[in-house]
């Protein structure tokens, strides 16, 4: 069985982007909004040399909700990529939920399993993987990231957003640990 440390991707590994259309920080539309945060590349690099197998797992609704093409979400995504395989980071697997549920597109409008704080894609891993939840840790700056943690098992670190938002969920569960940032959150995560 392998350790697994599974990262939200906005906010944590990037940085969510304000836009004035919708007066809102959000995830990036396009390739061209996508911004990695600092010392993110070494957090990953350390956390990679500890024996943790990477993954992402993110909500993108972007898509669902008219803001943004599937094909724009997804060379999004092939940048983040270009810039991880440039800094020889390697992530197990890379897992989006594209649906919302009350998106304008039919196709990826309504409820679904895989949109956290449903641990779906933290199970997919532990089935494609060998992923040890007990072993493992969920990194992220959401109430929804933290419940999926918790619902699969994992312990997890929040990290502070890095905009005002709402937190629907309040801190409900509450994290393992709480972090400023990635950075640091690795360090909780390799000193445990």
């Amino acid at each position: 069985m392998n350790k697994a440390v599974f990262l939200d991707r906005d906010g944590v590994l990037n940085r969510n982007v304000f836009y004035h259309d919708t007066g809102a920080y959000e995830s990036p539309r396009t390739a061209s909004d996508l911004e990695l945060h600092g010392e993110v590349l070494e957090a990953l690099t350390a956390l990679t040399a500890a024996g943790y197998q990477l993954f992402l797992v993110s909500n993108q609704p972007n898509a669902a909700k008219g803001k943004s093409t599937l094909q724009q979400l997804h060379q999004v995504h092939g940048k983040l990529e270009s810039i991880f395989s440039a800094s020889s980071i390697q992530f197990r697997a890379y897992y989006y939920c594209f649906h919302h549920p009350h998106g304008t597109a039919t196709d990826l409008n309504g409820p679904c399993a895989c949109r956290k704080p449903s641990p779906f894609f933290l199970y997919k891993a532990v089935r494609d993987h060998a992923i040890d939840l007990s072993a493992s840790w969920l990194v992220g700056d959401r109430s929804t990231d933290i419940a999926c943690g918790a619902a699969a098992g994992v312990r997890t670190v929040r990290v502070l957003p890095d905009h005002p938002h709402k937190d629907v969920l309040g801190d409900l569960p509450a994290p393992t640990c709480l972090a400023k940032n990635l950075n640091e959150a690795a360090q909780r995560i390799l000193s445990s």
